[in-house]
C-alpha cells in the first residue's frame, strides 16, 4: 500500500498557476524519468496473458459506463466507451505471478489517435476538457478499488488534487480511485504473495466490469472503511476535502485480523460544499 502517515492532514495552499511552457517542460522531464524507470525495471514487469481464467475469484466490481455530470456533454462519455474497449483489450487476461509488477501504462501504451483512441473527458487543474484517450481513469479507478480488496500491494497510485464534481449517486468513498496520465501518472501493483493473480476486465452495454482471479482459494476477505472525512474552509477562500481509507482484513470466519491505512486523501473542491439539497 501507499506509504501514508496516519494523522490529521494539513491545510492546502492556494494553487499556483504555472505557465504553459513550464507545464510542457515538466511533462517532458517526468516522462523521461518514467521511461528510464520502465527500462531499469523491465525484468520485473509482467506482460503475460492467458485466455483461460484462473479458478478463483478474489474480488469483482463493476461501474456504469454513462453517468450524468454537471456541464459535461454526453458525447464525451460515449467516446470514453470507445477508449475503454481499446484499453481493456490490452489488459484482459494479464497474469501477475509472484514477485512481478503490473504497470497500467506500460501494458496499455500511449493512447493515440493512430491506435483508434478518440477525444473524451480529461480532468486537469480543476476543470475538464476533451483530450485523446479521455475517460481511461474509469478503468484505473476500477483496478485500484479491486486491488485494495486483495492481498496485492499498490506501489504507485495517484489521485487528482482537485475534487471537480459533487457526489452524485456515489457508491464508493471519496478518494477511492486512481487517476492516470501517460506516461508518468501510472498505477503499479506488485504481487508479494505466493499465488498467481489474473486481471479480467471487459465492457458490456451498461458497465465496465473487472475481476481479480487467483490460482488458490482465497484465505481472507477485505473491506475498505472511510475515516476522518472532513470539508474545510481554506484561508485563501476555497474549500478542501480530506479523508482516510483503511483496509480491514478478515478471515473466513469473519474475524478481524488486521487493519492498515491505504490512502490519505486531500483535494481542493471545485464546487460549493454544504449545498442545501432541498432548494
Amino acid at each position: 500500500m501507499e506509504n501514508n502517515k496516519k494523522g490529521k492532514t494539513s491545510h492546502i495552499p492556494k494553487p499556483i498557476k504555472r505557465s504553459a511552457l513550464r507545464n510542457k517542460l515538466g511533462l517532458i522531464y517526468y516522462g523521461f524519468l518514467r521511461y528510464i524507470l520502465w527500462i531499469t525495471m523491465n525484468s520485473q514487469f509482467t506482460n503475460i496473458k492467458q485466455a483461460d481464467p484462473l479458478p478463483y475469484v478474489y474480488f469483482m466490481h463493476k461501474t456504469p459506463l454513462l453517468r450524468k455530470l454537471k456541464d459535461v456533454d454526453m458525447w464525451m462519455q460515449h467516446n470514453k466507451i470507445i477508449n475503454l474497449k481499446l484499453a481493456v483489450a490490452k489488459l484482459n487476461g494479464i497474469l501477475l505471478p509472484p514477485g512481478k509488477v503490473f504497470s497500467y501504462w506500460k501494458l496499455i501504451g500511449r493512447p493515440s489517435k493512430r491506435k483508434g483512441y478518440v477525444d473524451g473527458m480529461i480532468l486537469k487543474s480543476g476543470t475538464f476538457h476533451a483530450g485523446t484517450g479521455g475517460g481511461l481513469c474509469q478503468l484505473s479507478n476500477l483496478i485500484f478499488w479491486m486491488t485494495i480488496h486483495t492481498p496485492l500491494t499498490v506501489t504507485e497510485r495517484h489521485r487528482h488534487s482537485y475534487d471537480v464534481f459533487p457526489d452524485s449517486n456515489r457508491t464508493q468513498p471519496f478518494g477511492s480511485g486512481a487517476t492516470c496520465f501517460y506516461p508518468h501518472g501510472d498505477l503499479m501493483i506488485r504481487n508479494n504473495t505466493q499465488d498467481t493473480y489474473q486481471l479480467l476486465v471487459w465492457v458490456d452495454d451498461e458497465y465496465l466490469h473487472g475481476q481479480w482471479k487467483a490460482s488458490s482459494k482465497p484465505k481472507y476477505r477485505y473491506e475498505i472503511v472511510e475515516r476522518n472525512h472532513e470539508m474545510r474552509s481554506e484561508f485563501w477562500g476555497g474549500y478542501s476535502r480530506h479523508n482516510e481509507l483503511y483496509q480491514q482484513q478478515f478471515d473466513l470466519e469473519n474475524n478481524l485480523l488486521n487493519e492498515q491505512l491505504v490512502v490519505q486523501n486531500s483535494a481542493i473542491m471545485m464546487y460549493e460544499p454544504f449545498i442545501d439539497v432541498h432548494r
